[in-house]
């Protein structure tokens, strides 16, 4: 099946995995999913793995979360697509209501997508419109999505965006995941951050830090846009991420798990700053066929449900962080660091993107599906089902230990 797809696929991840197995001396051969069943996925060849990875922490409740998939078959009888922005179906209205009133301010308007590039694309509308500049303050080891909005304030790697640079523009300026130098002056529109770095490492801010951007964008009338695709659905070990730290974002891009594996995204704006899409007659307009999609809106619903009274979000901040606390015992030895929050979890390994890539793959045959992030590559990211049972967990841990002693022991990575 590999094989099959590396015939037919964009050629382009053929040769990472070429690459990735170069750097690491060990192969990248992908396998192929054939059945998710909460925390374990079991592929094409019949091998069972424990997943940490959730579909990019998109699967909060695991694969195929039994009261998700029976709210999306429910809604398929009976409507599987409305007319958009035109004539809604009656799940979009209750989502938005759902959505809105996350919004830790009276008068919220939300935008839906299918995917936080969406959300984030809606976003950087949203700043230009709001206040009629266009420049744009992003930060190093940020991932805010492939399209070309998006992409152009994504800080995570250069090679990503220099060879679109020509369509992308010169609007976004990047600095330090510190706000150490951080100017915003009178002619940015926003600034665009992740209240904590997801796919750049599980990289936690310095203490302060989404306030102090709070300031700095309210005297310089930008806009702060919090990208929560990642921390945001109870990820980081709380509902939103950045009003956990007692900041108001004027706009909240949220993904991955609102859909709980289902395509769906939401840009979630106060009223002030929202009222600019209504002040040019319905002519400046964002949408798409499929955003809003009755299955994708009852599938956040049910996701929303299942969050509602903070069980399952508080037991994400629990579990992880006695995770991280074990982890930071077992590995210390091994030139491993471990953060993170919530079931957002990082392990930067010394040896780089070599090291990180081969332990991965060690990793892979023990039974344990992990990726590696971080702006070096460095970095080992966990982002397991909330749900996930404590002894898969452990066995990781054994596993994880058991890779790092064999690579010790020999003097590799």
């Amino acid at each position: 099946m590999a094989a099959r797809l590396a015939a037919v696929e964009c050629p382009a991840f053929d040769a990472r995995r070429n690459a990735r197995a170069a750097l690491s001396e060990a192969s990248h051969a992908p396998i192929v999913y054939a059945r998710g069943d909460g925390s374990n996925v079991t592929d094409v060849d019949g091998n069972r793995y424990v997943d940490l990875v959730a579909g990019f922490g998109a699967l909060v409740f695991g694969h195929r979360p039994r009261s998700v998939v029976a709210a999306v078959a429910e809604q398929t009888e009976r409507l599987g697509l409305a007319l958009g922005d035109v004539y809604a179906a009656e799940t979009k209205v209750l989502l938005c209501e759902r959505l809105c009133a996350l919004f830790p301010e009276p008068g919220a308007r939300v935008m839906l997508g299918l995917s936080g590039a969406d959300a984030v694309t809606a976003a950087l509308k949203t700043s230009q419109l709001a206040t009629g500049r266009a420049k744009v303050i992003a930060f190093t080891g940020g991932y805010h999505g492939m399209s070309h909005g998006p992409l152009a304030a994504c800080g995570l790697a250069p090679s990503f965006r220099e060879p679109f640079a020509g369509q992308l523009g010169d609007f976004v300026t990047f600095r330090p995941y510190d706000a150490s130098d951080l100017h915003v002056s009178t002619d940015v529109a926003a600034v665009v951050v992740e209240p904590l770095l997801g796919r750049g490492g599980c990289v936690e801010p310095p203490p302060g830090m989404l306030r102090e951007l709070r300031a700095r964008c309210d005297a310089a009338g930008a806009l702060l846009v919090a990208d929560e695709v990642w921390t945001g659905m109870g990820r980081a070990g709380s509902m939103l991420a950045s009003t956990e730290e007692g900041v108001v974002p004027d706009v909240v891009c949220l993904g991955k798990g609102l859909g709980a594996g289902f395509p769906i995204s939401a840009t979630i704006g106060r009223a002030r700053v929202m009222q600019a899409w209504g002040e040019h007659g319905g002519t400046t307009i964002h949408t798409g066929t499929h955003f809003g999609s009755p299955p994708a809106c009852a599938a956040a619903l049910a996701v929303l449900g299942l969050l509602a009274d903070g069980t399952r979000i508080e037991r994400a901040a629990r579990i992880g962080a006695a995770w991280r606390q074990r982890l930071r015992g077992a590995t210390a030895r091994y030139g491993v660091t471990v953060r993170g929050r919530g079931l957002m979890v990082g392990l930067a390994l010394e040896g780089g993107a070599a090291r990180a890539l081969a332990v991965s793959r060690a990793l892979l045959a023990r039974g344990y599906i992990v990726l590696t992030g971080g702006v070096a590559g460095e970095t080992l990211t966990l982002t397991p089902s909330f749900d996930i049972a404590p002894e898969l967990l452990e066995g990781f841990d054994a596993a994880l230990v058991d890779v790092l002693e064999g690579s010790h022991e020999k003097g590799g990575v």
